[in-house]
């Protein structure tokens, strides 16, 4: 299913994937999630920050199938197998950062599974050349050392958001040190943040609180398994909660004032890990998070944080399927992507992960039902690059984190 240009009127599209090379697994898909960066990426809201979206544009960085080929030289994975893919296919795997198994901080740079060239010769596309496909398609050729494997009695609609949401923040929270005793925010409780407050507890946190403008997403922070929930409109509500979090996940996806939320944080003592807020948004925020991080290293205050490598990736796969962890999900045709688009442009309020039901459509492929994936037609979306690093945006929030002291 491709989008031909930023109207994001999906369609589907004949396209090959490269021939399987000695590393490589063919996977059928069945499920594939779709993330709120989707959006960004095929309506083009990212030009500013990472380029022009080229199109034909297939997204999706959350895959999940079952191995029915493999290369000569593949060890990790056999046929039958159940097998994920996240948001990385590929890395130097020779720099410092993939030595730690931080394959997305490359230093030479990583390929994301869709919209991106092979860098490094493990990600290539057929024709040669071609930018990276993502998994709203029926099958995908993937390096083993870029595959996740599922546990046989996880559920495989809910592989795909744990391969991004799940990862996205548990990455932080592992580099943080949350465990026993740990008392974690989380500002938002869309598809990241429900994610966010259940990971936190199988972790061992004694406190999550989440943090939300709406008072509908009460009973479901409850629910998720949160110790407590605060409106962040009710200013006593937020006055109570000062100084009491050693981390906030700030998971809102849109530009915000996240600053306000680190009089929340505990105060610097000698001897404890400094508290911090860990920006997760697709928003100004995000950059200036990573500058602070670069100025200030493990010691600033604000830092931010993007999914994460393949090795915490299959932990947090395994950890969800050990405690049963699995995202509100809502599992829909490809023809509903129009609708989709739309409910995570106007901010996801249900916090649910949608899911296009793959095996469905590969079904009506081989039956010739072609007219029966066809969308409704292009979805109205309200957002736009303004919310994803515009330049001004950018130079705005830096000097409000710096000029107000708040990496200090």
């Amino acid at each position: 299913m491709a989008t031909r240009d930023a109207k994001c009127r999906f369609e589907p599209i004949d396209a090959y994937r490269r021939p399987l090379g000695a590393r490589d697994v063919l996977l059928e898909l069945t499920h594939c999630g779709v993330c709120h960066s989707d959006v960004h990426a095929a309506a083009g809201h990212l030009r500013r920050a990472l380029g022009a979206t080229e199109y034909p544009a297939v997204p999706g960085h959350e895959l999940a199938g079952e191995v029915v080929a493999i290369g000569d030289g593949v060890t990790r994975f056999a046929i039958g197998d159940r097998i994920g893919v996240g948001c990385v296919v590929d890395a130097c795997l020779a720099c410092e950062a993939c030595g730690a198994g931080d394959e997305h901080r490359c230093a030479r740079g990583m390929v994301g599974t869709y919209g991106d060239e092979d860098k490094h010769g493990r990600a290539g596309t057929w024709p040669v050349g071609g930018r990276t496909m993502g998994g709203y398609a029926t099958h995908h050729v993937v390096d083993e050392r870029f595959g996740i494997r599922v546990p046989k009695a996880y559920p495989m609609e809910a592989a795909g958001p744990v391969m991004c949401a799940g990862v996205t923040v548990y990455d932080p929270m592992k580099r943080y040190g949350v465990g026993a005793g740990s008392a974690v925010g989380v500002v938002g409780l869309g598809g990241l943040g429900v994610m966010a407050v259940k990971i936190a507890r199988a972790m061992g946190a004694s406190e999550v609180v989440v943090f939300s403008r709406s008072e509908t997403k009460r009973s479901l922070a409850r629910r998720c398994g949160a110790t407590a929930f605060a409106s962040s409109e009710d200013a006593d509500a937020m006055r109570r909660a000062r100084g009491t979090l050693d981390l906030i996940l700030n998971t809102v996806p849109v530009a915000h004032d996240y600053l306000r939320f680190q009089k929340l944080l505990k105060k610097r003592e000698r001897g404890r890990p400094r508290a911090k807020q860990v920006v997760l948004g697709l928003h100004a925020g995000l950059v200036s998070g990573m500058v602070a991080r670069g100025v200030r290293g493990e010691n600033s205050p604000i830092v931010a944080s993007a999914i994460g490598g393949i090795r915490a990736t299959q932990e947090v796969m395994d950890l969800c399927a050990a405690h049963g962890i699995v995202p509100e999900l809502e599992i829909l045709p490809v023809s509903r992507l129009t609708e989709i688009y739309e409910a995570l442009d106007s901010g996801n309020d249900s916090g649910v992960r949608y899911v296009l039901d793959i095996a469905a459509f590969a079904a009506d492929v081989r039956a010739g039902r072609v007219d029966a994936l066809r969308t409704s037609g292009p979805p109205r979306l309200v957002l736009d690059d303004r919310n994803a690093f515009g330049p001004r945006g950018v130079v705005r929030d830096l000097a409000r984190v710096f000029c107000g002291c708040h990496v200090c």
